[in-house]
């Protein structure tokens, strides 16, 4: 932890983009409880969660392409903040749907608030090597993905008491509030500079863009190197049950364990005390162990995760069911925070944002389909066995992976050029 403290008072960029992830995320996850909630309050269908999500989902993926060549060639922090005034903006109009009782309203705002989301969080990733040195960039991103899931834990708990209290509306002007909170934040970044744009060596933003070229050629990079592209199908093998798992949290605690929105927030608080611990465990196993050692440290991680899921999803008993979520989720932030620490290292800064808008949209569309499956299988079969399905198939992603490493498929790749920053690491210079 000293390591994170350190961090946060050296490093006066970073500091504010931390700052901003806390409000803006404890805000999405008062909006998550709360729009859920609401529709299974109106409806008592899982198949509407399951539309709810696919409305989140498919705005992402549509927009995740262009986010990157966008992202890739122009100023990485405005984008960031029109994302953010953009989906403050939108956050509010849910209050609409509770004035007129209209579920198609959550799905309209739901989307348009996702369709905004892949500049700001494909841009906060391809920034980050820019302003942490090399030495702060595990240290950073371990901060990152942990401050994420704690967000997730505190945010979601509140998120859940707060609707149970004081209703509807409270949950989504916070949210409003948290997105006008990170742009702020956002928007005091520093830079030599005067900017956050990448070393471009492909891409001229004085020629006419080329969209198409522009992404096949970052599709092109990460092909040619198979740790990136490795790195990229796990996450899809692990969204392909997690998805469903993103259905399934609202049905098991409405429709199985008959908990409500407290009990939501619970399930989704545990989840990220999970993950909380997990990141913590990342960071310090992330400068233990080296290149072969996180590998097999990922395979194991992942057969960890789904196995847990597997036997939450059967639990009759709250407090185990709750002990099992937290983890399945403990283990697979262990090798999120060493698979995003190895892509912030080794991807070039001038494909960051293509590379890491890839993988989201990889993920998210993995996942579109997962939640599909799962809303209509939820017609169909019950809850648990939908959950048992699930689990397996996100620790599938361990046997691809595993077979990959012991076929030495997985060679590491060299570092990014240390001449591609173009921003301050530190304090801003006077």
């Amino acid at each position: 932890m000293s390591g994170f403290t350190q961090l946060l008072r050296r490093n006066h960029n970073y500091r504010f983009t931390w700052l901003g992830q806390i409000v803006s995320e404890v805000g999405d996850h008062f909006n998550n409880v709360a729009v859920l909630s609401l529709a299974i309050e109106k409806t008592h269908n899982g198949g509407v969660i399951a539309a709810l999500m696919l409305s989140r989902a498919v705005p992402a993926v549509m927009a995740g392409p262009l986010a990157g060549i966008i992202l890739d060639r122009f100023d990485r922090q405005r984008i960031m903040i029109a994302s953010d005034l953009v989906r403050g903006v939108v956050a509010l109009g849910f209050i609409l749907a509770i004035s007129r009782n209209q579920i198609w309203l959550l799905y309209l705002l739901s989307a348009l608030l996702m369709l905004a989301s892949p500049f700001f969080t494909s841009g906060r990733s391809a920034i980050l090597p820019a302003i942490a040195s090399d030495e702060e960039l595990h240290t950073a991103n371990s901060l990152t993905q942990t401050t994420g899931w704690m967000t997730l834990a505190v945010g979601a708990y509140f998120g859940g008491t707060t609707v149970a209290r004081f209703g509807y509306p409270l949950a989504f002007i916070f949210n409003s509030l948290s997105f006008f909170f990170s742009a702020f934040c956002i928007a005091n970044l520093r830079s030599v500079h005067g900017h956050f744009r990448a070393v471009v060596r492909s891409l001229d933003e004085t020629k006419v863009a080329r969209p198409w070229h522009e992404y096949r050629e970052g599709l092109a990079y990460m092909a040619k190197t198979p740790l990136i592209l490795g790195i990229g199908l796990i996450a899809v093998g692990w969204a392909s049950g997690g998805g469903a798992a993103q259905v399934l949290f609202t049905l098991f605690s409405e429709l199985v364990f008959k908990r409500g929105a407290a009990g939501l927030g619970q399930l989704w608080g545990v989840a990220g005390v999970g993950l909380l611990i997990g990141g913590i465990t990342g960071n310090y196993l992330g400068k233990k162990i080296g290149f072969e050692t996180y590998k097999r440290t990922v395979f194991f991680c992942y057969l960890l995760h789904g196995g847990a899921y597997i036997v939450f999803s059967q639990m009759r008993d709250w407090k185990w069911a709750l002990f099992f979520m937290g983890m399945s989720r403990a283990t697979v932030a262990v090798s999120s925070v060493l698979n995003w620490s190895n892509l912030l290292r080794h991807v070039e800064d001038r494909f960051r944002g293509r590379v890491f808008a890839t993988i989201e949209t990889m993920n998210w569309s993995t996942m579109m389909l997962s939640m599909l499956g799962a809303g209509t299988a939820s017609q169909y079969f019950s809850v648990r066995a939908i959950g048992a399905v699930s689990g397996l198939l996100s620790s599938s992603t361990a046997i691809f992976w595993g077979w990959a490493n012991w076929t030495g498929k997985l060679p590491e790749p060299a570092l990014a050029p240390e001449d591609d920053a173009v921003e301050i690491h530190g304090d801003p210079v006077s």
